[in-house]
């Protein structure tokens, strides 16, 4: 959910699905929305107003976490190439601290090349920045002197704790749908996070009818596992970001190899949520 000072609590959104038997909690990450020009795309102008005021997820995660005692709470995603990666590091390990191991690191490159500028990112090496953060991090949770030398991402030795409680790291699930997601899952995360396009809610009139982008998602999914034997990892979980949520549909996704299905939940105050958080609840029972 994209949490906001309009919305239900963080912490009182973790009660409620941990309440009602949910494994994980994830949140959103945008740190402002740049107005752009006004032209039709990926301006300020065309994006929902939750883009606007959504609560900043690793604050978020934490007061999940605090107000619970099993539900995992994670990122989807963390745009990591707007964040500094030994902030970010203390920030996610102190998390799964807080939480018993409770973190799952949901990561991104982003979409919005005017708020990737803003951070001093530039676009055209997000992917590569992603990738270095995310190693310069790893570097960081699992050695006491850590070092990493990249192209974009540059330190000495250095000393941080705490140290993360899940060794050598938070699950890192790589969000991303483009032609080498799947490569950048098996060199620098533990799962795939794929989203499917639209906020389908559970008291829609929906079909259940297999959708096109369910053939590609399949293919994908058996070319992971190849991909992942032939670099001699195990496989790699697969958590399908907004699925849609109709019986049928969350059978074919299991049935394809999706470990992990993500409701889309809309920007509500409690009792509304708590309502759709019921729904969902008889829906995979």
């Amino acid at each position: 959910m994209f949490t906001s000072a309009d919305s239900i609590s963080p912490a009182d959104l973790g009660a409620v699905a941990e309440e009602h038997g949910f494994e994980s909690l994830f949140f959103p990450d945008h740190t402002h929305v740049p107005l752009g020009n006004g032209t039709s795309g990926y301006s300020g102008h065309d994006v929902p107003t939750y883009y606007r005021t959504v609560f900043d997820p690793v604050v978020a995660m934490s007061c999940a976490a605090q107000a619970t005692s099993t539900i995992k709470v994670g990122t989807a995603v963390c745009l990591v190439t707007q964040r500094d990666p030994i902030i970010l590091a203390k920030q996610v390990a102190t998390i799964d601290q807080l939480s018993s191991g409770r973190v799952l690191f949901g990561v991104g490159a982003g979409w919005n090349d005017e708020e990737m500028r803003n951070h001093g990112a530039d676009p055209a090496g997000r992917f590569r920045l992603l990738r270095e953060r995310v190693e310069a991090m790893t570097a960081i949770w699992s050695q006491e002197e850590a070092a990493y030398h990249g192209k974009l991402v540059d330190f000495d030795p250095l000393w941080s704790w705490p140290k993360p409680v899940q060794r050598p790291r938070p699950p890192v699930l790589v969000g991303g749908g483009g032609p080498e997601v799947l490569r950048r899952v098996v060199t620098f995360g533990d799962g795939w996070m794929p989203f499917r396009a639209g906020t389908d809610q559970v008291g829609d009139n929906l079909s259940g009818r297999r959708e096109d982008f369910e053939d590609v998602l399949e293919h994908r999914i058996r070319k992971l596992r190849i991909l992942a034997a032939e670099a001699g990892r195990g496989p790699l979980p697969v958590t399908l970001f907004n699925g849609c949520p109709h019986r049928a549909a969350l059978d074919r996704y299991r049935d394809m190899g999706v470990d992990r299905v993500v409701f889309w939940l809309p920007t509500d105050e409690y009792g509304e949520t708590v309502e759709t958080v019921e729904a969902l609840a008889r829906l995979v029972q």
